[in-house]
């Protein structure tokens, strides 16, 4: 069977893209379509694989520099040349499934999140280009979502990465999916009896608008806490100019330091509602607990009271407040690092690529009735 995997680009190292490393490993053969690419952020496990970047890469200005690009995103997908595929096996979060193999020829999405800007305006709150950047995107928004409904009508098999993924799918695309949830590889995320807690809390992650880093750094400072924040990203300076006398900025770090931070800290501080995040699963799989915001992902990552603690959105409008309250009834003695453990071992990548594999399976067979019926 000849498949190909069209993920959205390969210009940061992030869940989507841990997810199309466990589609290469399923399927080593495939090639890796992709609108840009940047080879120096590509992780061990891809590689090896075929990649293969659209003819939009020649305009592409590194990192994360594409804006100019996204009116066309939607049309490389679109003329994507599949001719000779069986399956197709979209990582989708923008314009991925915008894709049209030939007739017959299953599609299978991954679906991360329909695209956040064009569905939610609150998504487009602090995007680059201030007020006129917003009111473009907005208006670009306007076109392109009866584009991507339509697009989600064509895909055969909807999957979601968490319960929150197949409410928007249901609500904005009107259709159903299945739930899977993301592969978090946890090898190199272990407790470590030898290592002892320290008085600091640790915000890992981008610092980017949605992760709301600043409502992290303003919490620990109000709230007299050490806060280390290891992660880089456009709101950096932001974070750095909020933060008070007891917060450290690390940039980004590796794995193995990362680790270390996690084995060391009091707990993670996890601000930022996300469709599933992986961040959490990781510091729980090195028996720590978390402090979250009770929405999104979270709610299915985290076990209130047992693996971390979920704290409201706000407390009398305030959402640093909210985050001041947690972080000072916070009792680390509570929480049993084995327990933390064992929460993070659900979502380890073999029970992630054997359910996956189970609705390929199905999509397949499908398929090949229908094409027997014609």
């Amino acid at each position: 069977m000849k498949v190909a995997i069209v993920h959205d680009r390969l210009t940061i190292w992030g869940g989507a893209e841990r997810v199309v490393e466990e589609l290469h490993r399923m399927f080593p053969a495939a090639p890796v379509h992709v609108a840009l690419l940047d080879r120096e952020v590509v992780a061990p496990g891809l590689q090896g694989a075929d990649l293969r970047p659209g003819p939009l890469q020649r305009l592409y200005r590194g990192q994360d520099r594409y804006a100019h690009l996204l009116p066309v995103l939607p049309l490389a997908f679109g003329r994507l040349d599949l001719t000779g595929v069986d399956l197709v096996l979209t990582s989708h979060y923008a314009f991925a499934h915008r894709v049209r193999p030939p007739p017959g020829v299953p599609v299978v999405s991954y679906v991360h999140h329909p695209s956040r800007w064009m569905w939610d305006p609150a998504m487009r709150t602090g995007e680059i280009g201030g007020r006129v950047g917003r009111a473009a995107l907005a208006a670009f928004s306007a076109v392109q979502r009866p584009l991507d409904r339509r697009a989600a009508e064509r895909v055969h098999t909807l999957v979601a990465g968490s319960q929150q993924v197949a409410g928007q799918i249901q609500r904005w695309w009107g259709r159903e999916s299945t739930v899977i949830v993301p592969p978090v590889d946890i090898t190199a995320f272990t407790p470590d009896a030898q290592v002892d807690r320290e008085d600091f809390f640790l915000f890992a992650g981008r610092l980017v608008p949605y992760k709301r880093a600043p409502v992290a750094v303003q919490a620990a400072r109000r709230a007299g806490v050490r806060l280390v924040v290891a992660g880089d990203g456009r709101q950096r300076e932001l974070v750095g100019r909020l933060g008070g006398p007891g917060t450290e900025v690390l940039g980004a770090v590796g794995d193995v330091e990362l680790a270390d931070l996690y084995r060391r800290c009091r707990a993670l501080v996890f601000p930022g509602e996300e469709h599933f995040g992986i961040v959490p699963v990781e510091a729980q799989a090195c028996g720590t607990p978390v402090l979250a915001l009770a929405a999104g992902g979270a709610l299915e990552t985290v076990v209130d009271g047992v693996t971390g603690s979920l704290y409201p959105a706000a407390i009398d409008g305030d959402e640093v407040g909210a985050l001041v309250a947690a972080l000072a009834r916070f009792d680390p003695e509570e929480y049993d690092p084995a327990t933390i453990r064992a929460q993070a071992e659900r979502f380890a990548p073999a029970r992630f690529r054997a359910a996956l594999g189970a609705v390929i399976r199905a999509a397949c067979t499908d398929a090949r009735r229908g094409r027997a019926a014609r």
